[in-house]
């Protein structure tokens, strides 16, 4: 297949453009400056400039492009930052594939789409939530209702916190982790929806293959209280860990960011489960012992 990738630069992008390599398609990769070679192709998404025959011609459009929540203080000004990330780049992407009758775009999503929810099971049927990170995700999807409404082949990827050795959640924690540190985030009773980086990519391949349309719980089939995710990175590590990072910080340190490993949500990934997509990783210790590059224990 020919595949096209708009956000190719980030950490799932630049895994899922490896691995769709590796597996032999022809990935061409959207950027924002010269391009390097045939293989790139710039847009400027403020501008609505895009090469459009490119885009309607390609087998699928995958579309990850948005400024980084997790690397920022989500104050009011860069949560607008955020948004506006998002709707241009996914509007000019599904503008133009509604040009076409047909098309294929597997367009970036969250599981914020949700807010906390305690402990309800939460599946692609479930209800939007509140919160800053609900509004910007679900104005995020309704950005894609143009190429939606013409018919195009749309799957929403609502991601939940992805774990790699080098970014993400686990990223941002392993230098915690490593010393021995971190215990635990806030009380630690609250349900997070989690999924390996490998895991990811896999299912984004996956989905490209299959007309299935609408949400997709991007999710490991095992959602974890925030204290046995630390615990399961902390056992991976060989540590123990000594000190509660207290809520109050988390806000302060990273504004209302904080809502996702604070907020308490158990995600279900029921239509990847109903496709009949198996993990690598299902469980958290496998996925910490990835992470730490270790076995996982069995």
């Amino acid at each position: 297949m020919h595949i096209v990738v708009a956000g190719s630069s980030g950490l799932i992008g630049t895994a899922l453009v490896d691995r769709l390599t590796d597996e032999g398609h022809e990935v061409t990769r959207l950027v924002r400056r010269d391009p390097k070679g045939s293989l790139e192709s710039r847009w400027d998404p403020a501008s609505g400039v895009v090469d459009r025959d490119l885009i309607t011609s390609a087998d699928v459009v995958v579309n990850l492009a948005g400024a980084s929540i997790g690397d920022h203080r989500l104050t009011t000004r860069y949560a607008k930052v955020v948004l506006e990330s998002r709707l241009t780049t996914t509007r000019l992407l599904a503008d133009t594939l509604a040009e076409t009758e047909k098309g294929h775009l597997i367009q970036a999503s969250a599981m914020g789409f949700y807010g906390p929810r305690g402990d309800e099971p939460i599946t692609e049927r479930s209800a939007p939530g509140w919160g800053v990170l609900a509004d910007i995700t679900a104005r995020w999807e309704i950005a894609a209702l143009s190429a939606v409404e013409a018919g195009t082949h749309v799957q929403f990827l609502r991601t939940g916190l992805v774990l790699a050795p080098h970014g993400g959640l686990a990223g941002r924690l392993l230098p915690l982790i490593r010393t021995g540190l971190l215990r635990r985030l806030g009380p630690g009773d609250n349900w997070l929806s989690w999924i390996s980086l490998p895991d990811t990519v896999r299912a984004i391949t996956f989905l490209a293959g299959h007309e299935y349309e609408g949400p997709v719980n991007l999710v490991s089939p095992a959602p974890t209280r925030s204290r046995d995710l630390v615990g399961a990175l902390n056992t991976a590590a060989g540590k123990r860990g000594l000190f509660p990072v207290p809520a109050a910080a988390l806000r302060l340190a990273i504004g209302p960011a904080a809502d996702d490993l604070l907020g308490s949500q158990s995600g279900i990934p029921a239509v990847l489960t109903r496709l009949g997509f198996t993990w690598e990783y299902p469980t958290i210790d496998e996925a910490a012992a990835w992470v730490l590059g270790r076995t996982a224990p069995l």
